[in-house]
């Protein structure tokens, strides 16, 4: 019993929603120096490959060293690792999902701050 009633819209805003639309791509040149940032950062990243294996983040998540702020890290610069040795915890949706060590080797470098964000495939640790 209920009625729905659709007017076409008048040409004049039509018009004022496209002129709208143009700053969309003055977004898109700001996001060009982000690109062109970006390339820079694999170059810094490229040194730390060379001297050993790089973990990388699987998912977008919040990045943690001890499974609790009262525990120890679960692993520090100079410690030994063996593949399946848990690295960190990485929380995403408020789900702890623990990174394990995909190589044997030493600790060289951590990449990351406890309690900060990371992205997919940002890189966490340099293990050689």
């Amino acid at each position: 019993e209920d009625r729905v009633r659709i007017v076409n819209a008048s040409a004049p805003s039509a018009a004022g929603q496209v002129v709208y639309a143009s700053p969309a791509p003055a977004p898109a040149i700001s996001a060009a120096p982000v690109a062109a940032a970006a390339p820079s950062a694999p170059a810094a990243e490229s040194p730390a490959a060379e001297t050993g294996f790089v973990a990388r983040s699987p998912m977008v998540g919040t990045f943690y060293r001890a499974p609790n702020p009262e525990s120890p890290n679960f692993v520090n610069v100079g410690d030994t690792v063996k593949v399946g040795q848990t690295l960190c915890i990485i929380e995403a949706m408020k789900l702890l999902n623990e990174i394990e060590s995909e190589k044997d080797g030493v600790i060289k470098e951590i990449l990351c701050e406890n309690g900060q964000g990371v992205e997919f495939d940002q890189p966490l640790f340099v293990i050689a």
